[in-house]
């Protein structure tokens, strides 16, 4: 049963938890570039940070299908990350960096709980 629109937008609100801002300057960082898969240079998280930035600065009315379902992969993405939480220290741990290239940073709030 696919999602309604008000279930993808209040998954979205409690994943994904960095403002624009700070997921714009994290994705310039050594440490987001260096973790996730890449066909061209650039990981698939890395790409989806820049997406997420651009979603999060849209008016909620005014998002298209395509970012609608963007969305939803995120927040796909985020639940199957987190259910591979390491047993191990995680500040500066891989695992995290990748999920904040999505947009979810668990120091802040451990949505992966």
């Amino acid at each position: 049963m696919a999602k309604s629109r008000d279930e993808i937008w209040d998954e979205w609100g409690d994943k994904v938890n960095m403002a624009p801002k700070e997921l714009e300057e994290f994705l310039e960082t050594e440490e987001s570039k260096s973790v996730g898969d890449s066909d061209d240079g650039e990981s698939t998280g890395h790409k989806s940070g820049r997406k997420i930035v651009e979603i999060k600065r849209t008016k909620k009315d005014d998002l298209s299908d395509d970012q609608w379902d963007w969305m939803n992969k995120t927040v796909g993405y985020i639940n199957r990350h987190c259910a591979q939480k390491p047993d191990k220290d995680i500040e500066d741990s891989t695992w995290r960096y990748s999920l904040m290239n999505w947009g979810h940073d668990p120091l802040k709030d451990d949505g992966c709980a």
